[in-house]
């Protein structure tokens, strides 16, 4: 369960008593420190941390950060907007105590994902976690609606640590191999083992495609907890990673040519306790309003990848036929679609049906992702909007008067097209609100501007080891 209140100076009721006894819960146990986390508008994790002792005063009066980070880019520069990007303000970070987690592969620690609020106790406008928080709350409100979400990640174990920054795979076998799965059974059992002290449902974990590429797949959660979980399994794997010798990158592109790695959505919506994605009279069980949620996510999907994949990097990964989902279509059980329709095996379609959104790389602040997508499948869903024609197959074969018919067309294939969608979209910049869509803009700009010159090759070299 995710708290779902507002943080507020002093702590909101029962916080501080449950600090305290937490606190020393956690010292008994050997924890020493508290993670308190975070994702900047770049996507990229940060962090305080306090003693364990300091838990009750955080849960109260929470943790100074400045809010400049919401500028930041990946290579720790930082721009500008009208609001945010200057070194002056503070803000508080607030732990969520419902995600308090001891951290397996780091002992001594625990982790706790933030919300950030002002020092006059607002929430602050540039707080993803807040956002994605309010949109999950809006939806219940106003449509009566709930989400399942999950968040898949892949990433490439390589050898120790290179001085040059290159990477050098640690797996030799084929592509989902036996090879694979023996070569680094000792990591993986113990990544297993780390995930389960935690209480990350595993569903599955499993070699990948590219070099050194494994995915890890979780059980389904609310919206904002799903991108709490997609976080601590990121922090979780890179220590287990590093108890071993191993390195790890999450990034879009850890080399130019090839797959790269994914961080795809899954999300289903319920209602009464309903999945709307299943017992439907429309296509495939689905209800007409998860049409309609499903038609509304692919109307703005061009726009969306300014959240979904935000760096330069991202665009070494979405090219056509790499099942990476580059082209406006859906279909069921269609890994080249951009929006994969889930039904499950029948028996579980009432629990496993949903949909898979597929231009999303793990270069994406997920709690902006989830945001985004939930507010354009709301959309769709409040204007009744109509599902098109599926594909089957590879829409790339598709000759362009039958794509044009069908409504296929190419998603942005650089990030300063995508960034061009985001600013004609209003509805999302409207989720987002004006502070943070700004963010956003000025943030893909900057990583634009970072690699301006820069060939694929040195692009993936940039950002292999930022994620």
């Amino acid at each position: 369960m995710t708290t779902l209140a507002d943080p507020v100076p002093g702590g909101r009721p029962g916080d501080v008593e449950r600090a305290t006894a937490l606190s020393g819960e956690l010292a008994g146990r050997g924890v020493h420190g508290i993670v308190l986390a975070y994702v900047d508008t770049a996507g990229i994790g940060r962090v305080k941390t306090v003693p364990t002792a300091k838990l009750a005063s955080a849960a109260a009066w929470g943790v100074g950060m400045s809010p400049v980070f919401d500028t930041f880019l990946a290579n720790d520069s930082i721009v500008t907007t009208d609001v945010l990007g200057s070194p002056d303000g503070d803000l508080r970070l607030y732990p969520d105590l419902d995600q308090l987690t001891v951290l397996a592969g780091q002992p001594g620690w625990a982790w706790a994902p933030v919300d950030r609020i002002t020092q006059e106790g607002e929430p602050h406008p540039g707080c993803g976690r807040t956002v994605l928080r309010r949109t999950v709350t809006e939806a219940a409100e106003r449509h009566g609606i709930t989400f399942k979400a999950a968040v898949e990640v892949e990433w490439a174990v390589g050898q120790g640590p290179s001085a040059t920054g290159e990477f050098a795979p640690a797996l030799t076998g084929p592509a989902y191999g036996a090879i694979r799965q023996v070569e680094l059974s000792d990591y993986t059992a113990d990544l297993l083992a780390a995930f389960a002290a935690q209480g990350v449902d595993v569903e599955q974990l499993h070699p990948e495609y590219a070099a050194g590429q494994f995915e890890v797949s979780v059980g389904a959660l609310d919206p904002v907890a799903a991108a709490d979980r997609s976080v601590l399994v990121r922090q979780t794997i890179r220590a287990v990673a590093g108890r071993h010798g191993l390195v790890v990158s999450f990034a879009p592109a850890v080399f130019a040519e090839g797959v790269g790695n994914g961080g795809h959505l899954h999300l289903s919506a319920w209602r009464d306790g309903v999945n709307l994605h299943a017992g439907g009279e429309g296509r495939y069980g689905m209800t007409a309003d998860a049409e309609s949620f499903v038609a509304g996510v692919l109307g703005r999907l061009p726009a969306l990848t300014a959240l979904s994949a935000p760096s330069p990097a991202s665009y070494l990964r979405l090219k056509p036929s790499q099942w990476a989902g580059v082209f406006t279509a859906w279909g069921r059980e269609t890994r080249e679609a951009a929006v994969r329709v889930v039904t499950g095996t029948a028996g579980l379609r009432e629990q496993a049906a949903n949909l898979e959104v597929k231009p999303v790389d793990l270069a994406a602040n997920p709690y902006l992702a989830f945001a985004g997508v939930i507010a354009a499948g709301l959309d769709g869903l409040a204007s009744s909007a109509p599902l098109p024609q599926e594909i089957t197959g590879d829409p790339a074969r598709l000759d362009p008067e039958e794509a044009a018919a069908r409504g296929v067309r190419r998603l942005p294939v650089s990030l300063a097209e995508s960034v061009e969608e985001f600013r004609k979209d209003e509805l999302l910049r409207a989720a987002l609100g004006p502070v943070l869509a700004d963010a956003v803009i000025a943030v893909r700009l900057g990583e634009i501007a970072a690699v301006d010159g820069l060939d694929d090759d040195r692009v993936a070299a940039t950002y292999r080891w930022k994620y």
